[in-house]
């Protein structure tokens, strides 16, 4: 007979728990939050003391009298939610619900769910922490009142539907201001010179460095012409050689930002798949005979930290498996990348390191698989010796110029045998090898290649950059950023292109209008002190009625100056040339989640719609008649279809060039990897290589 109720989240870590537990517990979901502020109304009491009015959320009366229920036939409950600020709110609102002594042990809480730790947990129950509560109340209600007072000004000013938050208010703003830097680049002109040589066999490439002693930049043909008469022909000499080992560190274990941007560049995960899929890892996946475990430890945080445990059995695990050589002489400690971090948990790792990626991947969805992979992985290399690489530099005459060459190689791989951390464009390092020189040495010349370049506008916010910048700005917190960038898109005040976001007018209108009148809700400096204070609040040393009161004060009156002076603004939609064929009312451009699309502008009497053409300029390869037109599927990942359609039902998700194969004469299409993109027929195995724009823009 059970004598004990524990009350978790979610239904998968129930059953995860459940069977560590026994027979004498019984584990329950909550499914969620059961309580929270009202849709309908602003739900907080400002004049006494930011009170909030909390109500039981809709649809989860059945749930509260299962567990209303179960507690009346238990001597114990236990509430295990998750290890943070909501966590402890969840446990908190069912302590009231089911009219727990908030004073009594009744909280447990566990960083990985693995039998030993959910075992200890249980041992050493301890009450409620009401500073997390009271920090996740001050966030929730600070979030409330910015949303709920700023909103409907903006509905009554603007249009229906909008919304204003801190986090992503600062969030449109960034990806604004990077467009607006963007539209004011002007491309300035510059050169390089790169020497083709050969020695001994073995080609290599040197760059022009200096002329007449002196590094002078290349800024236009003038000065390159000024150097190819410097060298007046004669051959390259090598100068100097600088040879020296250099040590490269490994990559610290993910924290939630980290994990995010890393499975973007690897997997091509976006944020909240990412956080949707350790969801699961960390509650729990079957593993055959040894039942139900939790893969990876909790997913929610901004600490690099590791336990003593698991970095001995990591140092035990590359002893073992790769030699003693892979483990440094003192294990790696990881100082808090951010100094505003709360480090509340453990980094992100495996919860066992002898689980390997392989040995799961039977038991592991493909997203699964993939994630784990990369946690495990990156946890391991973290713990790792430094990999050792031989650098060479060389330095080469030619007349009065000085040309330079480098090169490395890896003399010992360290943790590069594991993994090596991914670059935002994608790109993987290269070791270009040189042929051994010696000063006096002769070398060949095979050509000498100037080239014109101009320096490129920086690059717009991936997901991957925004939760980067957001987290070095101190912004948000590891909860927040996943749920911050579906936001943004959700209100239409950014699209994605390309895997990149680009403001949408609605969003540069409502930016301009919140700067005009609340500056310091875009004052990313502001924002991360308001963070600061949240985390004061969490640590106990800073009242959460206080620092919600040392805002308001200034946010109230900027109110009220935003009511009388904000001017209404009607909205005009752009009329395209295109007649509706349901109801023959023109189209108007609308903006959606995936970007710009045609709707009727007899909208809600006629709600037809239509995606935006775009002509690629290709012939359909199929019918031969119609032409490629760029399409999105209604996820809004882009694929090519012929415009004869359903006539012609050619569709490719590789976008499709024109150009004929020199092998078979069948088509070439643009595949899109990690390390760039190439050129592939569609037919046999040809491939070529051709520059991403995107790369250039990075380098």
């Amino acid at each position: 007979m059970a004598d004990s109720l524990v009350i978790v989240e979610s239904p998968a870590k129930a059953k995860t728990i459940g069977k560590y537990l026994g027979s004498k517990y019984i584990v329950k979901a909550s499914m969620g939050h059961i309580r929270d502020l009202p849709k309908s109304q602003i739900g907080v009491e400002v004049e006494n003391d930011f009170n909030p009015k909390y109500i039981t959320i809709r649809g989860k009366g059945s749930v509260l009298k299962e567990l209303k229920d179960a507690s009346k036939k238990v001597k114990n409950v236990f509430l295990a939610a998750d290890p943070d600020r909501e966590g402890e709110a969840i446990a908190w609102h069912l302590a009231h619900y089911l009219e727990l002594n908030e004073k009594d042990t009744c909280r447990v809480v566990f960083n990985e769910i693995t039998k030993q730790a959910v075992k200890d947990a249980f041992k050493n129950p301890r009450k409620i922490n009401m500073d997390l509560v009271n920090a996740q109340q001050a966030r929730r209600i600070l979030d409330r009142l910015v949303g709920y007072k700023i909103s409907p000004l903006l509905w009554k000013k603007v249009k229906k539907g909008l919304s204003a938050g801190r986090v992503q208010s600062v969030a449109v703003k960034l990806i604004i201001d990077r467009e607006n830097e963007i539209d004011a680049f002007v491309p300035e002109e510059y050169w390089s010179i790169t020497a083709k040589l050969n020695h001994g066999g073995v080609a290599f490439d040197a760059k022009y460095h200096s002329i007449l002693g002196e590094k002078r930049e290349l800024g236009k043909e003038a000065d390159v012409q000024e150097v190819l008469q410097a060298m007046g022909g004669s051959p390259f000499t090598v100068a100097e050689v600088k040879e020296k080992e250099r040590l490269r560190n490994p990559a610290p274990p993910f924290i939630t930002s980290s994990l995010q941007q890393e499975a973007a560049r690897k997997i091509g995960f976006r944020a909240s798949k990412t956080m949707s899929v350790a969801q699961q890892l960390y509650e729990g996946v079957e593993l055959g005979k040894e039942g139900t475990v939790g893969l990876i430890t909790y997913m929610r945080t901004d600490s690099t930290r590791i336990s003593p445990v698991a970095q001995e059995e990591a140092k035990e695990f590359i002893i073992e498996k790769y030699g003693p050589d892979y483990f440094p002489e003192q294990p790696r400690v990881y100082t808090k990348k951010n100094s505003n971090a709360q480090d509340a948990h453990e980094a992100i790792r495996p919860t066992s390191i002898h689980r390997d990626p392989e040995t799961m991947k039977p038991f592991l969805s493909r997203d699964q698989f993939r994630l784990y992979k990369l946690v495990w992985e990156r946890f391991v290399s973290s713990q790792m010796s430094s990999a050792v690489l031989d650098t060479m530099t060389v330095d080469l005459k030619s007349g009065k110029t000085v040309f330079r060459a480098t090169g490395s190689k890896v003399k010992f791989a360290g943790f590069m045998k594991v993994y090596v951390e991914g670059n935002d464009d994608g790109t993987v390092e290269e070791y270009k090898f040189l042929p051994q020189l010696a000063a006096g040495d002769v070398i060949q010349s095979d050509s000498i290649d100037p080239k014109q370049h101009f320096t490129q506008p920086p690059p717009r916010y991936s997901e991957a950059r925004l939760v980067r910048t957001l987290e070095e700005l101190g912004i948000g917190r590891p909860s927040t950023y996943a749920p911050t960038l579906e936001t943004i898109q959700k209100r239409g005040y950014v699209a994605i292109e390309e895997k990149k976001f680009m403001p949408t007018e609605l969003g540069d209108l409502v930016i301009q209008l919140m700067e005009e009148f609340f500056p310091e809700i875009l004052d990313a400096e502001f924002t991360a002190n308001m963070e600061g204070n949240l985390d004061h609040v969490e640590e106990g040393t800073e009242d959460w009625v206080k620092v919600l009161a040392n805002f308001y004060d200034s946010f109230e009156k900027r109110l009220e100056v935003a009511e009388e002076e904000m001017k209404e603004i009607e909205i005009q939609d752009e009329v395209s040339d295109e007649i509706c064929e349901k109801c023959g009312r023109h189209l108007v451009y609308k903006m959606g989640r995936f970007g710009k699309f045609l709707a009727c502008s007899g909208f809600p009497e006629c709600r037809n719609t239509k995606p935006i053409v775009k002509d690629i300029g290709v012939a359909c390869p199929k019918c031969g008649e119609g032409h490629i037109i760029e399409r999105r599927s209604k996820k809004g990942r882009i694929f090519y279809g012929c415009d004869q359609y359903p006539g012609c039902d050619y569709v490719s998700w590789d976008k499709p060039t024109g150009k004929p194969c020199p092998n078979c004469e069948a088509m070439l299409v643009e595949k899109r990897n990690r390390s760039g993109v190439k050129l592939q027929c569609v037919s046999c195995d040809y491939s070529e290589e051709v520059q991403d724009e995107d790369q250039e823009e990075e380098a």
